[in-house]
């Protein structure tokens, strides 16, 4: 249930009415095992193993869950197989087997091996946070979260998802945190951060375990480098990565809320709500805190 990295989106809480509305628009798009010459296939699951239903709700969080699975066929054994193929051909009928033909042979092949593939899956969870106005994604990979909310576009055309944007680049904020040596509103350094140098061949500077306040971090600042990447805590309750794309990488829910919300269920359906409900919460506060430092947003 934690999430373990966060890209989120700004949303139009009026966009989706309610649980329902949502549910009937996610199943239009169910997943289904890739068929024979399919390479993948994404579609929606229940978001709780032990459930049915495509969205799980607790108060104003609503947890989604969208599945993929992928063919896996490597090149060499496609490889193996087409040069057997030309092998043969050439064996028996005494020439040689040009390109066009490979190619041929090699879709061929690719076709028959297909369907016997091994497959491996994967699920991106996400939940909507309606009374903020956020689309909460667990990933830190840009292309994964843009799927997610184009499947969602299938149900609910026009669906309004867009990056936020803030008055201050996380960059240009972060490095004068780290300039300053100091966050505010709950947020301090952690012991982790990279800096880059202007240019697209720029030096790049990649510190752990260290203090973050010391001077030889002030002189790559001095020198032009701007923070990248930077460890934060915020209200001793979560640590995160904060990049320069306004992404959280690495989130952990330190132990003040792990225990928190192993005490709030008898049961594993109490349990699974409590935990949604409490990290849902701290992750709200948390991005409302983080926009509040970078100036606030701008709305378009």
């Amino acid at each position: 249930m934690w999430f373990k990295q966060l890209s989120f989106y700004r949303i139009d809480p009026g966009a989706v009415a309610d649980t329902q509305t949502l549910a009937e628009a996610l199943a239009k798009r169910p997943f289904h095992r890739c068929g024979g010459l399919d390479w993948s296939s994404v579609g929606w699951v229940p978001p709780v193993q032990s459930g049915e239903e495509l969205v799980f709700a607790a108060r104003d969080a609503w947890l989604i869950a969208l599945k993929r699975e992928e063919k896996v066929l490597p090149g060499a054994v496609v490889r193996d197989f087409v040069d057997a193929r030309v092998a043969e051909i050439e064996d028996k009928e005494l020439r040689k087997v040009g390109r066009k033909e490979k190619q041929a042979l090699k879709e061929q092949v690719t076709d028959e091996l297909l369907p016997r593939a091994f497959t491996k899956t994967g699920r991106t969870t996400a939940y909507f946070d309606h009374a903020r106005g956020w689309l909460m994604v667990d990933t830190g990979t840009a292309s994964r979260a843009e799927t997610l909310i184009a499947e969602i576009r299938e149900g609910i055309a026009g669906f309004p998802a867009r990056l936020p944007k803030t008055q201050l680049s996380p960059a240009t904020a972060m490095t004068a945190w780290l300039a300053d040596g100091a966050v505010g509103s709950g947020f301090t350094l952690d012991s982790e951060c990279e800096l880059k140098a202007p240019g697209d061949n720029g030096a790049v500077v990649r510190v752990t375990r260290m203090d973050l306040t010391c001077d030889e971090i002030r002189q790559h600042i001095e020198s032009g480098k701007q923070v990248t990447r930077l460890g934060l805590t915020w209200n001793d309750k979560i640590s995160f990565v904060l990049t320069d794309t306004l992404q959280l990488k690495r989130l952990q829910f330190l132990d003040v809320l792990q225990e928190e919300a192993s005490q709030a269920g008898d049961d594993m359906a109490t349990l699974l709500e409590a935990t949604f409900m409490l990290m849902s919460a701290e992750l709200g506060e948390l991005v409302d805190a983080l926009v509040e430092q970078l100036g606030g947003l701008i709305e378009t």
